[in-house]
């Protein structure tokens, strides 16, 4: 089957970058992680931190500025409504700018967006569809989606 298997993010200041998600959400670097590049082991796929003005020139692009709305955001769901709020505090702790304050949203759910140290749009959502189980991986069924 094929599927995504990296989401690269650029990055101003790697090992910043690296600090957050570790200091947010635990995360602990791959053995392969180095001064160069950051790997994060998602169950199956990889997160990846890679300098942004070196991916931009890996992938032949003139510039690595950019601005506003990327036209993409990630998502990080949690177990229950109550863990939405503190979870954007932490991030905003550690530096992210809260874009959408933790509210009910339209879809039934809860959720808030926050810009990570490099803009990315981050939502921590709690969604009551799609039960995360106790290892973070999302419970899909072909009833809720």
């Amino acid at each position: 089957m094929d599927r995504v298997n990296f989401i690269t993010l650029g990055v101003k200041d790697l090992a910043a970058s690296k600090a957050f998600f570790r200091d947010l959400f635990g995360w602990k670097p791959t053995a392969k992680d180095s001064s160069k590049i950051a790997f994060f082991d998602m169950g199956g796929w990889i997160l990846a931190l890679f300098p942004r003005e070196q991916l931009a020139e890996d992938a032949n692009c003139p510039s690595a500025e950019g601005s506003g709305f990327p036209g993409f955001t990630l998502a990080h769901n949690v177990h229950t409504k109550a863990e939405v709020t503190p979870l954007l505090a932490k991030a905003e702790k550690l530096g992210a700018k809260i874009k959408k304050p933790a509210q009910d949203v339209f879809w039934g759910g809860h959720s808030g967006y926050f810009q990570d140290l490099d803009g990315h749009f981050w939502e921590v959502a709690w969604n009551p569809f799609t039960p995360t189980k106790a290892d973070g991986t999302l419970e899909i069924t072909h009833e809720n989606f």
